[in-house]
């Protein structure tokens, strides 16, 4: 039977019989790290005779369409008088606010298990029992339900009934999408060079099973390049998703307009973008609970409904579609693109979705995996983003705070708050004001201290869940947990430190190579393909994103003319000590730079404080032009704005101030005469600090070059990046300027791309 369909138990009655509101008030987190020990203590108990963790499945046809169903069933208890089903749940409540019809899902899960064992073993009659374990006191409250084959029956297929619009719909989208992908053809009339390069090194990739590393230049069209070529696998290679993963608002939009060429051009295909939660939602205060907010109320009663109208009528399901439709269905707008990225073909969303232990989408099973691609754009992002992803901190204060706070309301919460105050006391004594002290790793003392506490604030958020909340507990709960589940990531590529600031002790468990977590959230998928223009030095970037010697790698040279780049290095200090001495001379050189040629210019500065330095004195000179500044804090409409002004063709000179590794300098598109030169001052380099001097001694320490992986190859990286905002086509033209002498040394002369240093010369500027 060509219409098939292959479903999780689990997943089949979650989606039947979900209901009630979102609530954000407290859901504990504990829950689904516990759940595993909840089932093995349990499971201890069974008779020798009995079964545990048994893989049951089972093809049932409804309305022409086979299912086939599967799940695994916690317990098949062997007593000699019958036999019974055992479903079991962990869970922080208090077992006496949990009566026998309290979660209808779990019955549904047992009595799916149930069947599909009666039916292939030929029973009659069976036992049905949910298990509620309180993972906090080990308590166990049980259920019981004795079950004829004929009831079971007329159930399980009762709810396939309930699944089966979902999935008729989902089938003709499937094949209709098949259908399309077949005649799909690329989207322009001809590849660009060097683009079917890279479509077919991709297309290679997922068929193969494997990974890639690509560096292509900017300007070649890499979005259309990897995204074609991973639908084209849909058809071809049983890909069923794929996920197009970005750190930035600018490089999704681009990934959606690649979409919508394609739709545009025949593909029958659901993409869904998931904007954050803070920026996709209807309320004036992002606050998820019931009695606060009508489209958290009774959400899961309407959810199914408003899938079900949002698929039938759109494709691309952008925040503007979501919203729409999130209105007509009363929907959180954030859940529902949540819950649609688990239907849709394509997901199109930040990083962290997939990389973020404390994110990411957890109900992508493995074998949704396999059939799941991940297109990692401006990969470069992805080493200080996931450093971030795969550190934590605490703060004193939160506890001391916390302590006060709970001295006449709950003492066992107030004493275990000042307790971990007491720690932090003892490690102010190890440092001195504004110093710092590196440890190995975090005392014993001190992580049960923590535990206790994750413990007593979890019972009484708990407590608290359906009046209001304490946001500082809330918070400090959640800092305390995550700080909790790094710390069972922690090996050699972690540091831990504390830092002082006047009273304030920050203690910081700190990832200086988070390469090997990398491999493990992104583990069970089929193909990962990580591109960028700038993945230089390569070797730096397979090292800290997790590459396997198996892994492919492409490096696609620039199709454009190298004499369309007039390139210059002017050799002027601008280390921190040099810079007022140079900024008189580095104005001159803007001056007489904007004075020679009209049009559109960007300069690109190390800091901001910097760059206002030399905007100041550049606003004293007599130069007629305009000039725009990058703020602090721009809003989106601020930014647009910014990106609007440079316009083709303008008959005044406009010059924009930004800085180096911002919001312009990278995912920034200015064709042809919106751009005409870019400016670049300094060699990129982070600020001096503790936690980049941690990373420096790591690689040292591992046989690396620790202060070009801490300080050069990051700092060049934005130096290509800025660089790479002018040359966008093969018509475009436009100037390069790099002010700084370290750019004429070895080390960095290897860094810069060919296109500029083989480029046309530009005469030195006077200054």
């Amino acid at each position: 039977m060509s219409n098939r369909v292959k479903i999780s138990i689990r997943s089949l009655v979650e989606y039947v019989f979900q209901s009630g509101s979102i609530d954000q008030r407290f859901r504990t987190s504990q829950a689904m790290t516990e759940g595993t020990k909840a089932h093995q203590k349990i499971q201890q108990t069974y008779e020798e005779v009995d079964l545990k963790e048994v893989p049951l499945n089972i093809e049932l046809e409804w309305n022409r369409i086979l299912y086939e169903i599967e799940g695994r069933c916690d317990g098949i208890l062997m007593n000699a008088e019958q036999v019974t089903i055992d479903e079991i749940k962990s869970t922080s409540h208090d077992l006496s606010m949990i009566s026998e019809s309290s979660y209808p899902v779990h019955w549904a899960q047992a009595k799916f298990y149930a069947y599909i064992y009666a039916k292939q073993q030929g029973i009659k009659e069976l036992t049905v029992q949910l298990t509620y374990f309180n993972i906090n006191n080990e308590d166990k409250k049980q259920f019981v339900q004795r079950c004829q084959i004929g009831e079971l029956e007329e159930f399980v297929y009762d709810v396939i009934a309930k699944y089966a619009p979902y999935a008729e719909l989902r089938l003709k989208h499937q094949q209709n999408r098949n259908a399309s992908i077949e005649k799909l053809s690329f989207p322009f009339e001809q590849f660009r060079k060097g683009q079917r390069k890279l479509a077919g090194a991709v297309f290679k990739t997922i068929s193969d099973k494997q990974n890639l590393f690509a560096m292509a230049p900017t300007g070649i069209g890499k979005t259309i390049s990897t995204t074609f070529p991973a639908i084209k696998t849909f058809q071809t290679n049983g890909i069923e998703k794929v996920f197009y993963l970005t750190a930035k608002t600018i490089t999704r939009q681009t990934a959606e307009e690649a979409f919508q060429l394609m739709k545009g051009n025949g593909l029958c295909l659901h993409s869904v973008t998931i904007t954050a939660k803070e920026k996709a939602c209807l309320k004036e205060k992002t606050l998820c609970q019931k009695d606060y907010c009508e489209f958290a109320n009774g959400y899961y009663d309407r959810l199914n409904g408003g899938i079900l109208d949002i698929l039938q009528n759109e494709e691309s399901l952008d925040r503007q579609i979501i919203e729409k439709y999130a209105r007509k269905h009363m929907l959180c707008p954030f859940e529902f693109s949540l819950d649609l990225s688990y239907a849709a073909d394509v997901v199109i969303c930040d990083y962290n979705y997939i990389f973020d232990p404390r994110i990411s989408l957890k109900r992508l099973f493995e074998d949704q995996k396999k059939e799941t691609v991940l297109l990692v754009d401006e990969a470069h992002n992805l080493v200080d983003r996931a450093k971030e992803m795969f550190s934590a901190e605490i703060l004193k204060s939160s506890f001391l705070a916390l302590k006060k706070a709970y001295e006449g309301k709950n003492m066992i919460l107030s004493q275990t708050a000042k307790e971990i105050n007491n720690q932090f006391l003892l490690l102010k004594k190890l440092a001195k004001e504004n110093d710092s002290v590196i440890f190995e790793k975090v005392s014993e003392d001190f992580l049960v201290s923590l535990e206790q506490f994750r413990k007593e604030a979890e019972h009484e958020l708990l407590h608290q869940a359906g009046t209001t909340t304490d946001e500082q507990l809330l918070e400090t709960y959640f800092l305390t947990y995550n700080f909790l589940r790094i710390q069972k990531l922690y090996d050699e590529r972690f540091i831990t430190f504390i830092e002082m600031e006047k009273n304030e002790v920050k203690l910081k468990m700190f990832c200086l190579d988070p390469s090997n977590h990398l491999k493990q959230m992104t583990k069970g998928y089929r193909s990962k393909i990580y591109f960028s223009a700038t993945l230089t030095p390569i070797d730096y970037y397979q090292n800290l994103l997790g590459a396997s010697e198996e892994d492919y790698l492409i490096g696609i040279p620039s199709p454009f003319d190298r004499d369309q780049v007039a390139f210059h290095i002017e050799p002027l200090s601008t280390r921190f000590k040099d810079r007022e001495r140079t900024k008189s001379q580095i104005v001159k050189i803007l001056a007489e730079l904007v004075k020679n040629q009209q049009g559109n210019f960007l300069i690109f500065f190390p800091s901001y404080q910097y760059m206002m330095s030399v905007y100041e004195l550049f606003m004293d000179e007599d130069i007629v032009v305009e000039v725009l500044l990058q703020g602090q804090g721009m809003s989106e409409q601020e930014r647009e704005d910014f990106l609007l002004a440079f316009q083709p063709n303008k008959t005044e000179t406009l010059v924009g101030f930004a800085v180096l590794g911002g919001i312009f300098s990278e995912g920034v598109d200015l064709k042809g005469d919106r751009l005409n030169g870019v400016v670049i001052v300094g060699v990129g380099l982070p600020q001096i600090g503790l936690e980049r001097d941690l990373i420096k001694d790591y690689f040292n320490k591992v046989g690396k070059k620790g202060y070009d992986y801490s300080y050069v190859y990051p700092g060049i990286n934005k130096v290509l990046q800025a660089g790479g905002r002018l040359i966008r086509s093969e018509e475009d033209e436009g100037t390069i300027i790099l002010i700084d002498d370290r750019f004429l040394e070895n080390k960095y002369q290897r860094l810069l791309p060919k296109e500029w240093t083989e480029g046309r010369k530009l005469h030195p500027l006077p200054h």
